[in-house]
């Protein structure tokens, strides 16, 4: 009776790229039945030439139609090259798999992080990977294949190292150490809001400057307890044995000839280092020098055409902000060069170009992966059931009459759902903006406040949905390095492994919030709480 069950299950087991294309068929019949009984939404936004609000009205798209048809075959490929993991990951796995292929990353590997305490370790990519959204969201195709990687080389479970490297960047998204990225996205909408009630009020980038400081260390330093205490024991050890460790298929006899292979390596692996460091900073002193406007030949990666320098630097139109991945590249590729030339592990271009091919080509899979789930959200946004949702949401807060802690709290779970359907925080905020920063003002909450309620509202289940764009490298990671390609890591499992981290998190997320907004500390230069 027991066989039978097992096998019975084992029909119902779907690998990732299957429950995509049962997604994707969901939403379109669902957005044929959804349009069929008219399902529609109204939501506020504000006209920023006016000051004034604009109501609009959303309905569902029928996607289950000839027009819906037409987008799906039509635009299957524009779906696909512009979905932002796409371009991001291939990016950096240029970098990743030339520093590898050239021995850079397992030198590193064995000689910085194998001695260092795995506390501290986990502590240093948790912390990486919640700054990291200071520049959108590269923190995903950065670090999650490179932390693989390194975990791999020293012997712990890379699956381990997606899920720190994931959780860090997800659950602590727009908390960094300075103003980035979602500062310029969303301080627009919070100033235009506050605006409705009084319009003297000023919104500085630097309005949530003291809380994102102090909340990414805190919650990095939780992170790493959940991981090590809760989620490793779990994870277990990895059994594969190492494909990158270079140990001989001999035993050497004569000790003092292994002696001496021995120091000669590690003299060429020191000059190897030597060669990558001061690459490195050549590289990077290059990188400043384009970031400093008004010098000859300087401001290269700056939008000139903004006032501020925080604008030139993080506005939608920055070279530094789009072409970010792209330098973190350049530089993995020029310290892996040094790198190789200095160590002598380099011997030609043609050896070089082909291990860096082999190495690759482990990766192909994930891109299967990203085609299916880059058809998925493109249809689910195209249906407008995720906006109509939100709008439906926001309605729902109007209504409800809350003040002080209660109003809080409400708000960042109202955000937090709605983030699960919306993932874009800019999207959120034009729909949220016109009802929660009034209504927070009206309970004298400040509006910079609301700003910060909307960040982290937006970051407590950002990792939980597969709608997340990003999601895909991790589950797609997960796989690659899956020992049971049987036993695929499906949505439900992905999701199941880090439930751990997402409710406390949640929680605690939940807690620092009202924590300070009772204790009154400011959030930011000459900013508070309170109004």
């Amino acid at each position: 009776m027991q066989e039978k069950r097992k096998l019975k299950l084992k029909k119902f087991y779907f690998h990732p790229i299957t429950v995509f294309l049962f997604l994707t068929l969901l939403i379109i019949i669902l957005s044929g039945i959804l349009s069929a009984v008219e399902m529609q939404a109204t939501y506020n936004t504000i006209n920023p030439t006016t000051n004034e609000l604009e109501s609009t009205l959303v309905s569902v798209k029928n996607l289950f139609s000839f027009d819906g048809m037409k987008f799906l075959i039509g635009d299957a490929t524009t779906n696909f090259i512009s979905f932002a993991p796409v371009g991001t990951l291939l990016l950096a796995l240029i970098g990743i798999t030339i520093a590898e292929a050239t021995g850079l990353i397992e030198t590193i590997s064995r000689r910085f992080f194998k001695k260092m305490p795995k506390e501290v370790l986990t502590f240093i990519i948790i912390f990486v990977a919640t700054i990291s959204s200071l520049i959108n969201e590269v923190g995903y195709a950065i670090l999650i294949p490179l932390v693989a990687l390194i975990y791999f080389m020293n012997g712990r479970n890379p699956i381990l190292g997606i899920i720190t490297a994931f959780c860090g960047v997800a659950f602590g998204y727009g908390v960094t150490i300075f103003v980035g990225s979602m500062e310029v996205a969303l301080m627009q909408y919070t100033k235009t809001a506050a605006w409705l009630v009084d319009d003297t009020v000023h919104i500085s980038l630097t309005s949530n400057l003291f809380f994102i400081i102090a909340t990414s260390v805190l919650i990095s330093v939780i992170g790493t307890l959940i991981i090590e205490k809760i989620i490793a024991p779990k994870i277990g050890k990895y059994k594969k044995e190492e494909e990158f460790s270079k140990t001989e298929q001999y035993r050497v006899i004569n000790l003092e000839e292994e002696e001496q292979k021995k120091i000669e390596k590690d003299k060429y692996e020191k000059r190897g280092l030597k060669f990558a460091s001061i690459t490195c900073i050549i590289v990077i002193v290059l990188f400043i020098y384009m970031l400093i406007p008004n010098l000859p030949y300087s401001g290269m990666l700056l939008d000139m055409n903004e006032k501020t320098y925080l604008n030139q630097l993080f506005g939608n139109k920055s070279y530094f902000q789009s072409g970010f991945t792209y330098l973190i590249t350049l530089l993995l590729v020029f310290a892996g060069l040094a790198y190789g030339i200095g160590a002598k592990s380099i011997k030609n271009d043609k050896d070089l170009i082909e291990e860096v091919g082999n190495k690759f080509s482990k990766t192909a899979y994930i891109f299967v992966l990203i085609f299916v789930a880059s058809q998925f959200i493109a249809v689910f946004k195209e249906s407008n059931i995720g906006i109509i949702i939100i709008s439906w949401l926001s309605n729902l807060l109007e209504h409800l009459e809350f003040s002080g802690i209660p109003l809080i709290v409400v708000t960042l779970i109202i955000i937090s759902l709605s983030n699960m359907i919306v993932t874009s925080p800019t999207t959120k905020w034009a729909i949220f903006s016109p009802i929660v920063v009034p209504m927070f003002m009206q309970s004298n909450i400040s509006p910079q406040f609301a700003q910060i309620v909307m960040r982290i509202g937006n970051s407590m289940t950002n990792g939980f949905t597969p709608i997340l764009a990003s999601f895909v490298i991790y589950i797609g990671y997960l796989n690659i390095y899956n020992l049971n390609k049987k036993k695929p890591y499906t949505i439900r499992k992905s999701l199941k492994i880090i439930t751990p981290y997402f409710l406390i998190i949640f929680i605690t997320w939940i807690l620092i919030v009202v924590g300070w907004y009772i204790t009154g500390l400011p959030i930011g230069p000459g900013v508070f709480p309170t109004l």
